[in-house]
């Protein structure tokens, strides 16, 4: 009999231990580890790239006819961890000035392109200077010039906030302008000046905005003694391209705009 009470009470004393660990348990939250966030390259995006301006964009004088600088800055992009594709909406067209691009951003399919893009990337001014210079072809003077960049200031700055007013949160990419007449009318000192100058309006206007680069290239043509312009003598060739979109994604991964 004793035997059977104290073998009861062992399963009891047993039965309350095992209530007591289970509720134990139940009190514990279980431990969660700490986990790094991955980067934020981890998983590839695709980015959206509008193009905007004038011959450049378009790519006159390029050999594959696909639009001058945008194959070579397509390619650089699409090879960075991050970028998984990198789509480009091209409206260059050639003889363009900033007058004349400003009415075309107010087109439909390019406002619409524009809203949804990641980058705009902007070539214009050559054709503006191009301009002065044909209308004082036989007496080149710096003042003409002079006065024509506050023209072509108020103009950028218009087009710069249009882009805005599109979209506010896109990188904005300027391309300066280099001097077309280096090959034939380098004793021309006057055009290197006047090149710098507009450059300069270009730099300043843009820096007044937001997440806004300019991209010099001037230099490019001044400093290379390869053959970088086409048969025209005008635009670029297909290298000249090559090292336009250099220098365009340089500036974007060396800034942390990419």
């Amino acid at each position: 009999m004793k035997k059977i009470v104290f073998a009861l009470m062992c399963f009891v004393l047993l039965l309350a231990g095992c209530a007591n660990h289970t509720r134990e348990l139940g009190k514990k939250e279980p431990a969660l580890e700490h986990k790094q966030m991955p980067p934020e390259d981890f998983i590839p995006q695709d980015v959206k790239i509008v193009s905007v301006g004038d011959s450049l964009t378009q790519g006159v004088g390029s050999d594959d006819k696909h639009g001058g600088y945008i194959p070579f800055l397509k390619e650089n992009l699409e090879n960075l961890k991050g970028i998984n594709k990198a789509e480009f909406e091209n409206h260059g067209k050639k003889g363009n000035r900033t007058d004349q691009l400003l009415s075309r951003l107010q087109q439909p399919e390019v406002q619409s392109d524009i809203t949804d893009a990641d980058f705009v990337i902007i070539t214009i001014g050559g054709n503006d200077v191009m301009q002065v210079f044909r209308e004082n072809l036989l007496g080149l003077k710096l003042n003409k010039f002079i006065a024509a960049e506050d023209e072509y200031q108020d103009r950028l700055d218009d087009i710069l906030t249009l882009i805005r007013s599109y979209n506010s949160d896109a990188g904005i990419v300027l391309v300066g302008i280099y001097n077309p007449f280096i090959k034939w009318f380098s004793d021309i000192k006057e055009m290197d000046q006047i090149v710098d100058n507009w450059n300069n309006v270009s730099s300043e206007t843009i820096a007044k905005y937001d997440h806004a680069l300019f991209v010099p290239v001037a230099d490019i043509f001044e400093n290379n003694e390869e053959s970088l312009l086409y048969t025209d003598y005008f635009h670029p060739n297909t290298r000249g391209y090559e090292l336009i979109a250099e220098r365009i994604y340089d500036l974007l991964t060396a800034e942390k705009y990419i």
